[in-house]
């Protein structure tokens, strides 16, 4: 009798205590689950939305568009647009449709551009009501002399990296473009499509394999006059050879990236020799702009593995050796669209497929800014709204397809440095 009145005396107790653990092993449980769910999904998140719907306009394309990004900050862009003689216009229509509050950027017409369209240059920038309100444009007033493949192209950008550091550190990706490049999404579109990566990533297209490169490009000496003389000339081609470098890989590619702001940090601020030692290297190397950044940053572990091996452009080249794209036309519009990439070029200026892009691409009337959700005011876009709201469209879809393909080839270290 005794016995059974202790065993129900512990009763109470025993089923309370088993209670608690079955709670906590259950809390436990689920806190785990919830990590597994949300690493799981941010692996799966980077393949493909489903397939894009042939066609030619996009409002036709596409049925909805995705919502802005809840999770991630939306991220900021630091531009350079560069142009040289007669590309006033064009890049004038350039930096109205890439602009964004949010972003900065940097203009240069060089020393070749006859004085009255820098000076027209420097007067639309500062006279400019919406750049001097966000002061986030600035004009390079001091002009660079720029030989295209001679080293002056790489000083030159080095300069506007220089400058965008210093007057404002707010942004993750760095993009260089000429007056001769077009965006085929607006900046709601790239904005969004960028949120969900990792701001590490350096999208450049490159390869060791230099081929041809070898002894056309590796092995001679040149000297660019555009850096000494205040005219300018074609590169001066010295009769001696050099043998390839062994402290070092050499990698090629095109002039055209998407870099991260630590790698840009890295390169100006100069922690480590390298990105100096290739500098003077590449003094001497025929159309160094096509192989000074890729070098720099394959060379480098810490950033060889967040190389991703693509310029986010479209470009028509001629046949091999691919050293002279073509002008692009309406012909070769709607393989700029299925191509999914952020930018096109070559143009011309005021060329018809430009006025089709804003139309169909863009939605960019006249010479106004391309719309966005920071869009405000009585006339469209003449007044700043929420620049933390953004409205990406179906060109948004595109970009996101391409950048899910390309993450997961960067996720699996695939076309890296090679």
């Amino acid at each position: 009798m005794m016995l059974m009145i202790m065993e129900k005396k512990w009763i109470f107790p025993f089923v309370i205590t088993s209670i608690v653990c079955i709670f906590f092993l259950v809390s436990s449980f689920n806190m785990g689950l919830v990590s597994s769910v949300h690493n799981i999904n941010s692996i799966f998140s980077i393949f493909p939305m489903g397939q894009r719907k042939p066609g030619y306009v996009e409002s036709k394309i596409e049925s909805g568009s995705p919502l802005p990004p809840s999770g991630p900050p939306i991220p900021r862009f630091a531009y350079l647009i560069s142009g040289s003689k007669g590309d006033l216009e064009k890049l004038w229509r350039v930096l109205h449709a890439l602009y964004h509050p949010r972003n900065q950027y940097v203009v240069h017409l060089d020393l070749e551009s006859p004085a009255e369209e820098r000076l027209t240059l420097a007067s639309r920038t500062k006279n400019n009501t919406m750049f001097s309100k966000m002061g986030n444009v600035y004009m390079i007033t001091k002009a660079n002399m720029v030989t295209y493949r001679g080293p002056t192209m790489v000083a030159n950008t080095l300069h506007a990296c220089a400058i965008l550091l210093k007057r404002n550190k707010d942004w993750d990706w760095f993009i260089n473009l000429s007056a001769s490049d077009y965006p085929l999404v607006t900046q709601d579109d790239l904005l969004y499509a960028f949120s969900a990566l990792n701001r590490d990533l350096n999208f450049i297209e490159h390869t060791s394999d230099l081929g041809w490169k070898l002894d056309k490009r590796a092995m001679p000496l040149i000297i660019d006059p555009g850096l000494y003389l205040s005219t300018k000339t074609e590169v001066v081609w010295a009769s001696q050879k050099r043998k390839l470098p062994t402290a070092f890989k050499l990698f090629t590619g095109s002039a055209w990236t998407v870099l991260s702001r630590p790698f840009i940090e890295f390169i100006i601020m100069g922690w480590d020799n390298l990105p100096r030692t290739l500098l003077m290297y590449y003094t001497n190397f025929i159309s160094s702009p096509e192989g000074y950044f890729q070098t720099v940053l394959c060379n480098v572990p810490e950033f060889a593995k967040t190389v991703v091996n693509h310029d986010m452009h479209f470009i028509k080249w001629d046949n091999p050796p691919k050293q002279h794209p073509h002008i692009l036309s309406l012909n070769e519009l709607g393989k700029m669209i299925m191509s999914n990439a952020a930018f096109a070029r070559k143009f011309n200026q005021d060329d018809p497929v430009l006025d089709k892009i804003d139309a169909d691409l863009l939605g960019r009337v006249n010479v106004s800014f391309t719309p966005g959700a920071w869009c405000s005011g009585k006339l469209k876009c003449s007044e700043v709204g929420d620049i933390d709201n953004i409205k990406p469209g179906p060109g948004a879809r595109r970009l996101r397809h391409l950048l899910d393909r390309l993450a997961m080839k960067a996720y699996l270290g695939q076309d890296q440095c090679r």
